[in-house]
């Protein structure tokens, strides 16, 4: 190996990538958007190009065997918002089967490996960047039921990606070369209960849930997953996967305030801004002046509380011993309110929230980075290389 394997956790949400990187080191969120694009966008001064940040200003070809359409120019993340095509994942899609998942990825990797502090990580030679990373990332539980995650895997271990920056600050002009060492791929809701259990360095911290038998309802963008939990297990028969999250109920939001207020959101993003912010929550700028949505948002927002409730029942149903469920994803902070109406007026389950949103949404990544590094300690501990470690020792 050339270089060295720098660790990654990566949680290609619907709505957000967000991703770990080295011993937490760096972080990066992302919007969950591409759109493609031309190779010479226009831009106004070079010099002022690189006073930006590249994040707002992702602009890059992606080369990869794996890819079902390769070699193409894509703007991705907030300079896609601002374009005139752009795609966000589709109620329905399978996250492994989707060059918009792998693109995301390996943007999130290029983003990583340009930066200044892995110089003395990855070689580079001439433009050109080698990196090499041991990924734990994760699917929806129904794609790894359906055995969706051994094909996943394998188009990332098997060829080399590359990354070509094109018009992004700081980076024009430099290409990544990816390649993955190790690649674990977790069934999502597995992730959230670690997580709920255990520290980063896989520590027990909450005694009282581990024997409990426990469901996690991860209210995503496109999909909902409940894992069911006993025995310390992901029992696969009972989990279920929904094909319904939050993204329609957005989408159906941004819509009716097109019509009725004549204001254009950009994205989901702007309606999530809206209905969770703060202040002025549920209000727009129609012409200037400050009006409500709460009708429009409370509406829909119930309408899609109801279902989430009825798959909540539904599996509580069938695993009758249930002790407590959590409720989890970003979707889960948009309907919390409407959820615990629900059940106070319903049926009365012993159900919990992540109160931190932080935590809510960036349970998946801290929980595959959990997974990946503990998979890397076991694998150390195996194979000591004294020549390997003097020469580690000497480097600091």
């Amino acid at each position: 190996m050339s270089s060295k394997s720098r660790v990654t956790a990566i949680d290609v949400g619907n709505d957000c990538v967000k991703a770990i990187f080295g011993k937490f080191d760096h972080e990066l969120y992302i919007p969950n958007v591409i759109a493609r694009d031309t190779e010479d966008r226009p831009v106004i001064g070079i010099e002022e190009l690189n006073d930006k940040d590249p994040l707002d200003g992702i602009h890059i070809r992606v080369h990869s065997p794996a890819l079902k359409e390769n070699n193409v120019i894509y703007r991705v993340g907030n300079l896609a918002t601002k374009s005139d095509n752009p795609t966000e994942l589709d109620p329905g899609s399978s996250k492994s089967e989707e060059d918009q998942t792998l693109v995301m990825l390996f943007a999130s990797l290029a983003l990583d490996a340009v930066r200044e502090e892995n110089s003395e990580i990855f070689k580079k030679s001439n433009n050109v960047i080698d990196a090499n990373y041991t990924l734990g990332t994760g699917l929806p539980l129904r794609e790894v039921k359906e055995g969706k995650d051994v094909g996943y895997r394998a188009q990332l271990l098997s060829s080399v990606h590359q990354v070509e920056f094109l018009v992004t600050p700081k980076y024009q002009g430099l290409k990544v070369n990816i390649k993955f060492d190790q690649v674990k791929v977790y069934p999502e809701g597995f992730a959230a209960y670690i997580n709920l259990v255990m520290d980063n360095d896989l520590n027990i911290i909450n005694r009282d849930l581990i024997d409990k038998r426990i469901l996690i309802q991860d209210i995503g963008g496109l999909s909902t997953d409940v894992a069911v939990i006993k025995n310390r297990n992901v029992d696969d028969d009972k989990a279920q996967g929904f094909n319904i999250g939050v993204s329609e109920a957005l989408e159906q939001i941004r819509e009716e305030i097109r019509s009725k207020h004549g204001v254009e959101l950009d994205s989901r993003r702007d309606v999530v801004d809206i209905i969770t912010r703060k202040n002025d929550r549920n209000h727009i700028m129609v012409k200037g002046s400050r009006t409500s949505v709460h009708d429009i948002t409370d509406r829909i927002l119930l309408e899609l509380a109801k279902k989430q409730y009825r798959f909540l029942r539904n599996v509580w149903q069938k695993n009758s011993q249930t002790e407590i469920c959590y409720f989890v994803g970003g979707g889960s902070m948009v309907l919390k309110d409407y959820l615990k109406t629900l059940n106070n007026n319903l049926d009365g389950y012993n159900i919990d929230f992540f109160e931190d949103e932080k935590e809510s949404i960036w349970m998946m990544a801290n929980a595959y980075y959990k997974l990946i590094s503990d998979f890397v300690r076991k694998n150390n501990k195996e194979q000591p290389k004294p020549k390997e470690k003097e020469k580690q020792a000497a480097a600091k």
